[in-house]
């Protein structure tokens, strides 16, 4: 069985549609009003304002001028106070979300847009945003920012544009109001209506949506258009998400009810047909262009089931800002492993993803992984996909714009992990540059027991003594470090601010670098490195100390660079994938000594019968359950677990 998907190209091709037929003549046949100065307004004027209630016909209510209350609005103007009445008002139960934006109408003249509202008013009460401080969205500067602008007095409400949800499971609906509490924003599920394809033109009382992504899902706030002049509008009266310079995708949308709530009640609309940008975002309003198409990142995900034999193939576009597109990229993912799933609970997933950046130059990112969770797989599986866009997106070196983003991930109800159970290696006595051969026993969760085999080099600048190898799962924190970790309280937060960079390349190659969960991985467990205040009483002091660069041998000195014995250091690591999820570590010890002296250690043991050359490595793993419990340790990244010898 194969979902199918909505052609998003039908969205391009309408919004193509719209400029070759000349949307912007359509947009403006209506007589344009005139406007009424604020300097005229009076107490006692009485007019109206349009909105949509239902589908998308304009209706109208009453609105009298209560008086200017000066210097009140988000960007230090004036606000004009009113009281709505009439039959729409009664049916709506006073003025609704989604409503900001309506046109209010004095004398045949256009005052603004209805945009705020005081508590406990009864939904009688507004305010109205003057229409000559949005039409100076159409002057604001062409250039992206995401500084919040001033909230208007605290005794201001702005009528907020309820965020409209369609394509998302159930599943996907909960997931997603989570992740956007991080911005004051609460989606709601809606319907499609059947003439969503279709673009209509713009026009001051209708309905509009700014969307945040289109195509097999859509995403968007609902609110009421206040002017339109040929391609370009204003609409809202207050910010949307305060992103200054934006680039939303602007739609049509079609109103389905009005629904009641005991804080306001709000309009349930669609998010429709796209007609183009929303370049604006900033106190006065939102403003938009029709007939344009805005940068965006692509998205398809392709989740298959092996249980079922099920795939979903999902196919989003997403605006391209850095601080919403990992939240976006990990909803959309999310709704596709919820949707070829069918159900909640524990899995196993594997992922394959590819980052594109706009810019040719710069590096393509990709990695892949294995994860396990025992409540909900589905969350589990876009935990790193998030963690990476947002450390890509808002990396302090350079601008990353993605071009597209792929995924391919299967799932399975079936539990893959497996526990390290011991290892053995040999030989025991090294020098530098020597290799080590590990072997590692591993279980399979209910299944047969399995070896994998590695091969260590120990570093050309490894220092003599003694040298301790830590063989564990990819996913597996070394106990001494979770010790130190847990006894100052350093976070994971904490952890990754402490990781230095030297550009974004270094950052990327690291990333993809990084373990992986279905790893065995073999590497020098370091006893310079330390997560160690300076001053065990200034706590706030914490900073990881990184390895030194050990004095060299002296048969060593002058054979190699320090780039070369660098790039040694790095590479003090084996790995070897299966397909499983590891848990378990512990360490081996070795005898690092010059050749000479190894050789003869080696002839002695040799000579008096001793077969030390091999030596087990015991998993003792009670000591790490005493640290995490059980449920942790299968949901962390990272879990915890180990024991010395």
């Amino acid at each position: 069985m194969r979902y199918k998907t909505k052609n998003s190209r039908k969205v391009l091709a309408a919004v193509l549609g719209l400029m070759m037929t000349g949307l912007a003549g359509v947009c403006g046949l209506a007589e344009e009003p005139a406007f009424l100065p604020i300097s005229e307004v009076q107490e006692g004027m009485r007019g109206y304002a349009k909105t949509v209630v239902h589908g998308r016909e304009i209706s109208t209510f009453d609105v009298e001028v209560l008086g200017v209350m000066k210097d009140r609005g988000a960007t230090g103007g004036d606000l004009v106070l009113v009281r709505v009445s009439g039959p729409v008002i009664d049916e709506t139960n006073g003025i609704a979300q989604g409503m900001s934006g309506s046109p209010v109408y004095i004398g045949g003249k256009l005052l603004g847009a209805v945009a705020y509202g005081f508590p406990q008013s009864g939904g009688r009460i507004g305010m109205v945003t003057p229409i000559s401080d949005m039409l100076s969205l159409w002057t604001m500067e062409d250039q992206r920012d995401s500084s919040f602008l001033p909230a208007p007095s605290n005794d201001l409400v702005p009528i907020e544009t309820p965020l409209m949800a369609s394509g998302y499971t159930p599943e996907a609906m909960d997931y997603l109001s989570k992740k956007m509490e991080d911005f004051h924003m609460t989606p709601y599920a809606a319907a499609d209506a059947g003439s969503d394809d279709f673009a209509y033109p713009l026009e001051a009382g209708g309905a509009v949506a700014a969307s945040l992504v289109s195509g097999d899902l859509k995403l968007g706030a609902v609110g009421t258009v206040t002017y339109v002049d040929g391609d370009r509008m204003v609409a809202f009266g207050h910010p949307f998400m305060s992103r200054g310079s934006s680039g939303y995708f602007m739609h049509n949308s079609y109103i389905l009810a009005v629904v009641p709530s005991q804080n306001l009640p709000f309009k349930l609309g669609t998010v429709g047909a796209e007609i183009g940008t929303v370049d604006q975002d900033r106190g006065a309003g939102i403003s938009g262009r029709s007939g344009t198409v805005p940068a965006f990142t692509a998205l398809h995900a392709s989740v298959t089931d092996t249980d079922r034999k099920v795939e979903n193939d999902l196919d989003v576009r997403m605006i391209r800002d850095e601080s919403l597109l990992p939240t976006l990229s990990a909803t959309s993912v999310y709704n596709a492993v919820s949707r070829v799933m069918d159900r909640r609970g524990e899995g196993s997933v594997e992922i394959d993803y590819t980052l594109y950046p706009e810019d040719p130059k710069q590096q393509t990112f990709s990695r892949k992984n294995l994860y396990w969770s025992a409540s909900d797989i589905a969350e589990r599986s876009v935990d790193e996909l998030y963690n990476v866009v947002r450390l890509l997106a808002q990396n302090r070196f350079e601008d990353y714009p993605l071009r597209s983003i792929q995924v391919d991930m299967h799932v399975t109800k079936e539990r893959r992990t497996a526990q390290l159970l011991d290892a053995t290696a040999t030989p025991m006595i090294v020098s530098p540059g020597d290799p080590i051969f590990i072997r590692v026993r591993l279980e399979p969760y209910r299944g047969k027991v399995f070896y994998k085999d590695l091969t260590f080099t120990v570093p050309k600048d490894q220092p003599l003594g003694e040298m301790i190898l830590e063989v564990r799962g990819g996913g597996v924190v070394p106990l001494p470090y979770l010790i130190q970790q847990q006894k100052y309280n350093l976070t994971d937060e904490i952890l990754e601010r402490l990781r230095t960079y030297k550009d974004l390349k270094d950052l990327q190659d690291k990333l993809m670098k990084e373990d992986q969960n279905n790893q065995v991985v073999v590497e020098i467990l370091d006893p310079e490195v330390s997560m160690i205040a300076k001053d065990e009483e200034k706590s706030s002091d914490v900073k990881i100390q990184n390895r030194k660069n050990p004095e060299k041998p002296d048969y060593l000195k002058g054979k190699d660079s320090e780039e070369e014995t660098t790039k040694e250091r790095e590479a003090a690591v084996s790995r070897v994938e299966t397909g499983y999820v590891i848990y378990g570590d512990g360490q081996f010890t070795f005898q690092v000594m010059a050749p000479a002296d190894r050789d003869r250690a080696l002839q002695k043991m040799k000579a008096n019968r001793e077969d030390q050359n091999k030596m087990r490595l015991e998993m003792k793993n009670k000591e790490k359950e005493a640290m995490q419990n059980t449920d942790k340790s299968a949901e962390n990244t990272k879990p915890a677990g180990n024991a010395e010898i």
